[in-house]
């Protein structure tokens, strides 16, 4: 009897942990991280049955990889930091042996941080093109308050992290659409970026898009050259609407003509939209808030459900 209970200990300190709601990034990912505890709950549940502790190795082998995978985390190692802003970082994590994450456009991964002994997930989208070789690049904003965030400043060159992926994304196709209509708040930027790059980069995708950034100020907008460099190809128009500067006089002269100062509201929308050389089909990434007031300026503007897609 002993050994009995003694061997159901092992088997109970072997039982996968439920994950806790901090857990869960929210983004609907497939498959989520309840999906993976459902996983391993039932080849714990089948290898105690059989009293044969083997069973549960196959997923220990498996964290061993390099490569992304959306069962389990990988860990990649920091190669820089760079802050663009006061709460902004760029940071570029090396892929091993020139890999690649084979992204499709606007797909998400999964960061797993310790804070204070509670493990938190959150979604984030590479900024990097989806099959950019030996590298990957995340565009990350920390809040003061953020539990995230608080892990994530911590961070330094050469460290590593935990990432799990891909999910989501949009399954944007070559001159599928007359015209892409993004509407990109903050950070929201990030999925935009891959879906842009992959139309300059194909001579045969002659998508029009018009990119709509919004900012609080000028200093705010991030990656400036970055977005230059794609404004200039025959097809990209980039409109910039910042909260809180004053006025145009204090940009550069070469954004006063496709800046707005204000609110992306109900007319400027209809105005974008009417300036739009096809009918647009419409992207939309940054907060909940921020989604929820595009979608509902759109359907004024006559846009149907049908013609647009939130990150």
């Amino acid at each position: 009897f002993q050994t009995m209970s003694g061997n159901e200990d092992d088997w109970l300190a072997l039982k996968p942990q439920e994950p806790s709601p901090s857990q869960c990034c929210g983004s609907g990912c497939k498959p989520c991280i309840y999906d993976v505890y459902e996983k391993e709950i039932a080849q714990w549940e089948r290898a105690r049955a059989k009293q044969d502790k083997s069973l549960l190795m196959e997923k220990k082998e498996q964290g061993n990889n390099s490569e992304l995978n959306p069962d389990t985390f990988t860990a990649f190692s920091i190669s820089s930091v760079e802050q663009l802003t006061e709460d902004t970082y760029q940071y570029k994590f090396e892929l091993p042996g020139n890999g690649s994450l084979r992204l499709s456009l606007g797909q998400h991964i999964v960061l797993r941080g310790m804070v204070s002994g509670l493990e938190v997930q959150r979604a984030y989208t590479p900024i990097s093109p989806g099959n950019a070789e030996g590298y990957f690049e995340v565009l990350i904003k920390c809040y003061e308050a953020g539990l995230m965030s608080q892990y994530i400043k911590t961070w330094k060159k050469g460290d590593t992290v935990l990432w799990r992926g891909p999910f989501g994304g949009f399954p944007y196709r070559p001159n599928k659409h007359g015209e892409l209509l993004m509407l990109a708040s903050g950070t929201g930027l990030a999925p935009m970026l891959p879906i842009l790059q992959s139309i300059t980069d194909n001579e045969e995708d002659e998508t029009f898009v018009t990119l709509v950034g919004c900012f609080r100020t000028f200093d705010k907008i991030y990656l400036k050259r970055l977005l230059q460099d794609l404004a200039r190809y025959w097809n990209i128009r980039i409109f910039y609407v910042l909260s809180q500067e004053t006025s145009l006089e204090k940009l550069p002269w070469s954004y006063q003509e496709n800046t707005y100062i204000g609110r992306l509201n109900e007319d400027l929308m209809k105005t974008i939209i009417n300036s739009c050389r096809r009918r647009p089909f419409v992207l939309i990434c940054g907060s909940s808030a921020f989604n929820e007031d595009m979608s509902r300026y759109l359907k004024a503007a006559g846009i149907d459900n049908n013609s647009y897609f939130v990150f």
